[in-house]
């Protein structure tokens, strides 16, 4: 059974840091593109970062120079550094693994910039 599951989400101040986590279990973790998205209320899932299995990144233009993405494939585990988060970061985080027509999705994990 594949599972991918989030963690390091809460609340932080402007300006502040988090990592998130996401491990995962039940794939070929090395073969697949690893992605966060995320949505805040009301509006559509939009995505942060992936990065292929090759390390090649790609991130949204809202996030670039504050956001790094990396994997650890000993570990089965891709990583979100937020670093100078701003309200407008707010959001539920997702994961996501996808390799050929195969797309996988964590639950989330809420984010929450606020002084």
């Amino acid at each position: 059974q594949v599972q991918l599951v989030e963690s390091g989400g809460g609340l932080v101040q402007p300006g502040g840091s988090l990592r998130l986590s996401c491990a995962a279990s039940g794939i070929i973790f090395s073969a697949y593109t690893l992605g966060w998205y995320r949505q805040a209320p009301g509006k559509q899932r939009e995505l942060v970062a992936i990065i292929t299995s090759g390390d090649s990144t790609n991130y949204a233009d809202s996030v670039k120079g504050r956001f790094t993405i990396s994997r650890d494939n000993a570990k089965n585990t891709v990583y979100l550094q937020m670093n100078s988060l701003k309200p407008e970061d707010t959001a539920v985080y997702y994961c996501n693994g996808r390799r050929l027509i195969v797309n996988y999705w964590g639950k989330g994990t809420l984010v929450t910039v606020s002084s």
